[in-house]
């Protein structure tokens, strides 16, 4: 059987302040896995980030990554784990080669491997003719390139980031994208945290959403998509909507405007049939879309239902759960 790159093992912690962030968390990431970790605001993601790279202390609960304990031996563990965290944090009055020379150094490497890993990574990154300019002169996908340059100065086998395309626009995320399936694809490990769900889509092969410090869902990217039992779909009409709009069994349709209709439909039923449907009632399509990423329409459904179940837990034995 093969050794998880990350196996996180019923992982609890509870802050002093009485917060339960995480609540028997147990997960298992494949090697040359690109998994997603997903959750809104406040699910514990960043806890459980934390927990995996040693900044936060569990409360109980097992962590190795590939094999290493966590808690037994720690150093080596962190060996194998580069972490791009969502904030921006080198120093932008340094050379983007000084901060990967001078990263590298912290955790032991010669300075001429380093330079030569700092040539390797900047290279990767498409920012070796960046390489001597003062950092706080580079963009902000620049910037982004260069932390997960950094990341790497320690060939981790393990790549973990926070929300590193958050506050970017559309075009430096699809090229941080890129510089992302190419570290996948050297064979590195990469546990992505994101809010753009399309994003996730795009990029991981498995997942697990987290809501409320516990896993509600995980698996296959696919396998998970599969289980949305509707879909929907915003058409543009040829001409104009008639007042009225046709009764098709099983679908909902919504003008949105004159020659704009929403359409929420049944994932067995055929789109010809749908379009044969309207057809009959004078309606012709000129063009369709999704109406919503796919992730995110069972990202929302998930979610709701993990707060549907809170919602009927009697708050005396909400109480009992609590820590002392």
């Amino acid at each position: 059987m093969t050794q998880p790159a990350l196996s996180i093992t019923s992982l609890h912690k509870t802050y002093d302040n009485g917060v339960m962030a995480l609540k028997g968390v147990s997960l298992d990431v494949a090697p040359g896995d690109f998994f997603a970790l997903l959750g809104p605001n406040g699910a514990g993601k960043s806890t459980l980030i934390g927990v995996v790279s040693s900044l936060v202390n569990a409360s109980s609960g097992a962590v190795s990554v590939f094999g290493i304990d966590l808690l037994a031996d720690r150093s080596a563990a962190m060996r194998q784990i580069g972490l791009v965290p969502q904030e921006i944090n080198f120093n932008m009055f340094e050379k983007p080669i000084d901060i990967l020379v001078n990263y590298a150094g912290f955790y032991g490497v010669p300075r001429a491997q380093a330079l030569e890993r700092a040539e390797r990574q900047l290279k990767a990154a498409q920012l070796w003719e960046k390489a001597e300019v003062m950092s706080r002169t580079l963009s902000g996908g620049m910037k982004r390139r260069l932390m997960i340059a950094r990341a790497m100065m320690t060939e981790p086998k393990l790549l973990i980031l926070d929300e590193p395309t958050a506050g970017v626009d559309i075009e430096i995320r699809r090229g941080m994208w890129k510089t992302l399936q190419d570290v996948n694809a050297a064979g590195t490990t990469v546990i992505l945290t994101t809010h753009y769900l399309e994003e996730a889509e795009s990029l991981c092969r498995n997942l697990a959403i987290i809501d409320k410090g516990a896993i509600i869902e995980q698996g296959p990217m696919k396998t998970l998509l599969a289980k949305l039992d509707v879909e929907g779909f915003v058409l543009d009409i040829n001409g104009e909507l008639p007042a009225t709009l046709p009764q098709i069994p099983k679908v909902d349709l919504k003008a949105s405007d004159s020659r704009t209709l929403v359409v929420e439909k049944p994932r067995d039923l055929p789109l010809n049939a749908l379009f044969d449907a309207l057809a009959e009632s004078g309606i012709t399509v000129r063009s369709m879309r999704n109406q919503t990423n796919r992730l995110e329409e069972l990202f929302v459904r998930l979610t709701a239902k993990a707060t549907d179940r809170d919602v009927l837990v009697p708050r005396a034995q909400d109480a009992q759960e609590r820590p002392a």
